[in-house]
């Protein structure tokens, strides 16, 4: 018994240890030359952190020399505008191309996600043509199938999948979109936050603001009910230069979507940030939920007023307070523990010394053996799939928290099934 205890443990611990696959689309795509502009250009826009995040999605992805024509003479909101409708919100795999059912199906795609994709401009229509062919094309009615299927580039099964296409799939009117609205003060009033603008602009941290968005701002902007939160302090007894951190603290220098926010684990500087404080916080997610924490409180990111390269702005629900103005919260101070009273020795009745009790988790039946879920692609990775996926050990990264947190609790019940029996 202590031997296969001692196993156990050691079981557990090297699940502990385990890494579990996940997928980084720029080192899948350093390893081809071929594809380092379109590479680029998700790093530029933040779109490579939103592929990240996905648990499943398909990349459509173009050579240099397509790249280099598509992005010609176009701002970088319009190029990210342009690739999200590259980036399929499901997995598709060389052989599940050649085996859609009906032969044509309309996917979802990043673009679709953004709001600025009126109707169905934000799907993509895949069909499987004659003569083993597949096409790419907008969803939009009378819309042609101007790109195919040229050839696998990786995949990591059911996780992630890229594909090469010989041409850019375009909506109409994608590389014709009028510049984002980037008044600052005008976007936050629209938004509800008419408080926080108007400190903008008494303090003159709005021209800060302005000159820094030239080259990436991400703000978050507390709306006006946050200002009337209990433990909000009184401004008005703020120095000017304490009143012009607090602002600056809102603004971190840099485009930072909701997706890269997902993907921050270091903490986040801010504009405040300087040599005498740090005037940083952290982020933590749950599902598609982004939380701020100051180290005085935290506050949700609860909307995206805009997410246009090179600005993004964000509602929040509360003021982020800095710890280096009003300090740090305090800890919980430590529980006391419950003292139990007494409990009196139960009388036991009389049972034969030579019958073992039995034990109290008896061993369960084996489960049937499992057939493929309904749902889950039916498909296995074609042969090419398959070459791709184990001769590149590119794009694998650590394991998220959420999964190791399962192996733990695996391990722990397996352990304690075998010490209480």
């Amino acid at each position: 018994m202590a031997s296969l205890r001692c196993n156990l443990l050691l079981l557990a611990l090297l699940s502990l240890a385990a890494a579990v696959s996940a997928h980084n689309i720029t080192a899948i795509l350093e390893a081809t030359p071929e594809y380092s502009q379109y590479n680029s250009f998700l790093t530029q826009t933040r779109l490579a952190d939103e592929i990240n995040t996905r648990t499943t999605v398909t990349v459509l992805v173009l050579t240099n020399g397509v790249m280099s024509s598509l992005a010609a003479k176009h701002p970088l909101s319009v190029i990210k505008n342009a690739l999200s409708l590259h980036i399929l919100l499901d997995y598709y795999d060389p052989a599940k191309l050649h085996k859609i059912s009906d032969g044509s199906v309309l996917t979802t795609t990043l673009y679709q996600t953004t709001g600025h994709a009126p109707g169905n401009l934000g799907f993509v229509n895949i069909t499987d043509l004659s003569g083993g062919k597949v096409g790419f094309g907008s969803a939009a009615p009378g819309s042609k199938l101007d790109s195919s299927y040229t050839k696998s580039v990786k995949q990591i099964p059911y996780n992630i999948s890229v594909l090469e296409i010989s041409a850019p799939v375009l909506a109409p009117g994608i590389l014709n979109a009028p510049a984002a609205d980037t008044n600052i003060t005008g976007l936050l009033e629209k938004a509800g936050c008419k408080t926080f603008a108007g400190l903008l602009v008494s303090s003159g941290v709005i021209k800060t603001f302005e000159t820094a968005a030239a080259k990436g701002l991400t703000l978050f902007a507390p709306n006006d009910e946050a200002f009337k939160a209990k433990g909000v302090p009184d401004l008005s007894k703020l120095t000017n230069a304490d009143v012009v951190s607090l602002l600056q603290f809102h603004a971190v220098p840099k485009y930072t979507p909701k997706g890269a926010l997902k993907t921050s684990k270091d903490p986040i500087s801010t504009l405040a940030t300087n040599g005498a404080g740090k005037f940083d916080f952290t982020v933590t997610t749950s599902g598609d939920q982004v939380t701020l924490h100051t180290g005085v409180g935290s506050s949700r990111v609860a909307d995206t007023v805009l997410d246009a390269t090179p600005l993004s702005v964000f509602t929040v629900d509360s003021v982020l307070l800095p710890a280096e103005l009003f300090g740090k919260s305090p800890s919980p101070a430590p529980s006391m523990e419950p003292v139990a009273a007494p409990s009196p020795t139960p009388v036991l009745a009389p049972s034969p010394a030579s019958v073992e009790a039995p034990s109290p988790l008896g061993a369960s039946p084996p489960a049937p053996p499992s057939e493929t879920p309904e749902g889950a692609p039916s498909d296995a990775p074609s042969s090419e799939a398959a070459d791709s996926t184990s001769t590149n050990g590119a794009g694998h990264v650590s394991s998220p928290a959420l999964l190791m947190t399962l192996l733990t609790v695996v391990s722990v019940t397996a352990i304690s099934s075998v010490l209480l029996s």
